[in-house]
């Protein structure tokens, strides 16, 4: 019998989740992979979507065998302006990952991006990435952000209600405004959504630049305590409301 004939004995599962949970990335970023035709099962180019099991499959990603399952790890970290997001960046800007020196393989959930600051969750559970990163799950993303100019409370209203952006309306937002002084405005923006820039198109749309943008929570998780630059992993209780604000 060939390993066909074997599989149903094993758990067989799709490419891409094996490889997130192998600690190669997001499931999208493991997505990419195999659409770059980076990945081959049994000597042959991987298939998107193509279902494997790692115990019988011999998968290579770049020319090398898939790791063992690493353990599960979770970070976060209050990241200051001037770090990308990513593992790679094409102007050689510094990452996140050179702020958080573990041992483990893990790699930033979602974007902040590079003048952007605040909480950054990293890990390689992608299963969880997934899902915080994906909007059905509905995970709030919270915000305090200055803008130029006195904000007026019709455009705090058009926050909250949605604002048309070339890539469609944004859901409704929580807006908070938190204080007007010096020529700039304070609000705390909670979303749902994780469009690339999003909230910093959002205020462009109603005519505020941004000044200064800060991730202050990501569901139950925030940054108490954490100094800009500082990192430390998720206690036992946060990982658990995490998982439960996503349905795992």
């Amino acid at each position: 019998m060939g390993i066909i004939g074997l599989k149903g004995a094993y758990a067989v599962e799709r490419l891409q989740k094996v490889m997130a949970q192998a600690g190669l990335g997001s499931r999208r970023s493991c997505e990419e992979m195999i659409k770059d035709n980076r990945v081959t099962v049994n000597g042959k180019p991987a298939v998107l979507g193509q279902k494997v099991d790692p115990t019988q499959d011999s998968i290579l990603v770049d020319g090398k065998p898939l790791g063992r399952r690493e353990a599960k790890r979770y970070f976060i970290l209050n990241k200051p302006r001037g770090y990308v997001t990513t593992s790679k960046d094409q102007f050689s800007r510094r990452s996140v990952l050179e702020l958080v020196p573990v041992a483990e393989r893990i790699y930033p959930v979602g974007r902040l991006d590079y003048d952007s600051e605040g909480l950054v969750l990293l890990t390689n559970d992608g299963a969880l990435a997934y899902r915080v990163m994906h909007p059905k799950f509905e995970l709030p993303k919270t915000y305090r952000v200055r803008v130029n100019g006195e904000i007026t409370m019709d455009a705090v209203y058009r926050l909250r209600t949605g604002v048309t952006l070339e890539d469609g309306p944004t859901a409704p937002a929580q807006v908070e405004l938190l204080k007007v002084d010096g020529g700039s405005s304070v609000i705390r923006i909670t979303i749902t959504e994780g469009r690339n820039r999003q909230v910093r198109r959002m205020c462009a749309a109603l005519g505020y630049e941004v000044l200064r943008l800060t991730r202050e929570a990501i569901g139950p998780l925030n940054l108490r305590g954490l100094a800009a630059g500082e990192y430390r992993p998720l206690r036992p209780q946060e990982i658990k409301r995490l998982f439960e604000a996503v349905g795992l």
